[in-house]
Order: C-alpha cells, then sequence, then structure tokens
C-alpha cells in the first residue's frame, strides 16, 4: 500500500528569512493525521535566505540529519564542532543527553536544504557528531547515507533505520526491495519521479507498507532520499 503526501498539503511557515514546508507536525504546524511516519518524526524543506540564522537552540533524544541541496549552511554546537555544509553533504547529530547548536547561511545566496529527525532506539546517549560528502553519488543509483551499524561508508546512528540519497536524470531506472516488515518513505527534493508506478513532483512524499519492491523511473532531473525503516 501506497500513501502519497502530497507538497501543497504540507505545512507551510514563511518568517522571511525562512521559507520553510513541513512533511510532518513541526512547531506551530499541527495535524494529528501527519505525527510521523514510523520512527520519521521530521522532515522539513528549509530555504533560509543570505544572512538567515536559527540561533542557539537545545535539542536532546533525537538523530538529526541535514541534507544541503544548495547553497552553504554554516553549523557551531556544544560539542566544539563547527563547519560550512556545502551541497551534497550530509550532517549528523545524535542530541542524546542534550546538545545546542546554531545553522546560519553565512552567504548572500539562499541555502536549501531538508532537516531531518529520527527518534532514537534508546534515550540518553552520549552526543555525537558526524558530516560527509556524498557530492560524487552516481546518478540513477541509491547511496547508502545513514545506517545503524555505519556500513558501507554511511554514518553509524542509533536507529535500525537505511538512508539512502539519490540524484537522477530523465530516464533513469533502479530499484530497492524491502525485507518483510520493513516500511518507506520516499521524499523529492527535486524534479520528478515515478514510485511504483506514482509520480512524484518535488516536495511529495509516499509512505510504503506491505510492498517488497520499490521501482523508481525518473521524468525530470533531480534528487530523492528513500528511508528504509522498522
Amino acid at each position: 500500500m501506497m500513501t502519497i503526501r502530497r507538497a501543497h498539503e504540507r505545512g507551510h511557515a514563511d518568517y522571511g528569512w525562512l521559507n520553510t514546508f513541513y512533511t510532518f507536525s513541526f512547531a506551530d504546524y499541527y495535524d494529528p493525521q501527519w505525527m510521523g511516519f514510523r520512527t520519521l518524526r521530521v522532515i522539513n524543506d528549509d530555504t533560509i535566505a543570505g544572512g538567515g540564522e536559527f540561533g542557539t537552540h537545545p535539542h536532546r533524544d533525537m538523530e538529526i540529519i541535514t541534507w544541503v541541496l544548495s547553497g552553504a549552511l554554516e553549523h557551531k554546537d556544544s560539542m566544539g564542532n563547527g563547519r560550512i555544509i556545502r551541497p551534497g553533504e550530509v550532517q549528523y547529530m545524535a542530541a542524546g543527553t542534550g546538545v545546542k547548536h546554531s545553522e546560519a547561511n553565512p552567504s548572500d545566496e539562499p541555502v536549501h536544504l531538508l532537516q531531518i529527525w529520527i527518534l532514537p532506539d534508546r534515550k540518553n546517549v552520549k552526543p555525537t557528531y558526524a558530516d560527509r560528502s556524498f557530492a560524487d553519488v552516481k546518478t540513477g543509483t541509491l547511496q547508502l547515507i545513514a545506517s545503524r551499524s555505519g556500513r558501507d561508508g554511511s554514518i553509524a546512528i542509533n536507529q535500525d533505520a537505511d538512508v539512502f540519497i539519490t540524484k537522477f536524470g530523465d530516464g533513469d531506472r533502479f530499484e530497492h526491495f524491502l525485507k518483510p516488515e520493513r516500511h518507506a518513505w520516499v521524499q523529492v527534493a527535486k524534479g520528478e519521479l515515478a514510485l511504483n508506478g506514482e509520480l512524484l513532483h518535488a516536495g511529495d512524499g509516499a509512505a510504503v507498507t506491505g510492498e517488497s519492491r520499490l521501482a523508481f523511473s525518473a521524468g525530470k532531473n533531480g534528487q530523492a532520499i528513500l528511508f528504509d525503516l522498522n
């Protein structure tokens, strides 16, 4: 079974410096039908204007993944980490017992990113940080960026979730198989991508349950992220 969450159905807020779309309930946007999917809690599609900033703020007991699509994002945190994340790079924080961080756009151009929260498999872990570049991912393939084991060069996270990104060109075809009792969420960040025959546009998401094969067919150049969840 597939349930599609269209881009125009998402929550939305425009603060001037931040234009954001909420796939699931977040901040002042609340929809009891969309509180997350399995252990996936947040997908925020953020565009931060030049000079815009999330000031220092706290998190705890959450797996936080940021995928920069365009522009540059400057990160600083209470663990002493600080760097600029660029397109194709993925940043990870296990908030665990508590961490504070800030995110800012240090340039004059907007930065476009997806911020993702995944519920951890246990609470009160020691906060950790990692970042990695996947800018050279081959088009028409699924690149594992995060997993509990950290296999195949992915970032190790505190949840039984495999997270993949893909770049695709018009006409690319590829597939992914879910093991029994696994579920998937697919979020299109840019372009158009058909999933099991259903066309998804930028900003669309789809929950998949009770199916083993995910067949992808690109209709327009773009990028997407796949969550393989327990």
